[in-house]
């Protein structure tokens, strides 16, 4: 949902940046690429640490490249099937990391095995969530419904890391708790969604 009214805005202040990129001969994969290894060694680095603030605002620095290579592709007039491949893959990589970093806090200096297992619930559901659609589009289906996509996993997990880091307790938990139930609902949904389409084609 995020996604569908969130990116035409976004897109007024990302598309001057990505033809300075291009200008510069910058590749749009290339992109991809260091986007995703500066989310990973924010993840990786500071939230095992318990450094959330810092970590977040790493993440966040990076985290926008998701858009700003999409950008790039379509200016240039680039825009296909490898790269589309690239940056879904990408954006597993870096829902992982985020994700392992919360998971090792937990199961380390934080000491929070409940925690930690609400982590790995949101990890494992997310890329059922991302699976879920990925699979309905292979067999013809769409599958563009949901209460939590990618967008609104990462924006509350950051959000949620971002307020810990600047004192607000609790705030990871209830961050954790929400996206786990999020998460699971989406599955439904979209579950749901692709069985009445199937019966409708059948």
């Amino acid at each position: 949902m995020l996604n569908l009214r969130v990116r035409p805005a976004i897109g007024q202040l990302v598309d001057p940046v990505a033809d300075a990129l291009l200008r510069l001969k910058v590749h749009p994969d290339a992109v991809t690429v260091a986007g995703t290894t500066g989310v990973v060694a924010g993840s990786l680095l500071f939230f095992p640490r318990g450094q959330f603030l810092a970590g977040t605002l790493v993440v966040l620095a990076f985290v926008g490249t998701d858009l700003l290579d999409g950008a790039m592709a379509r200016r240039r007039g680039t825009a296909g099937r490898f790269g589309a491949w690239l940056d879904s893959t990408c954006d597993r990589v870096g829902d992982a990391a985020i994700f392992s970093g919360l998971i090792l806090w937990f199961t380390g200096d934080g000491e929070d095995r409940l925690l930690a297992g609400v982590a790995l619930f949101c990890l494992v559901a997310g890329s059922i969530v991302s699976y879920a659609k990925a699979r309905a589009e292979g067999l013809g289906l769409s599958c563009d419904v949901g209460l939590a996509e990618r967008a609104e996993r990462v924006l509350l997990v950051l959000l949620s890391t971002l307020l810990v880091g600047v004192g607000v307790d609790g705030a990871l938990a209830v961050g954790l708790w929400l996206l786990a139930v999020a998460t699971a609902v989406t599955i439904v949904q979209r579950l749901v969604e692709v069985r009445r389409q199937a019966a409708l084609a059948a």
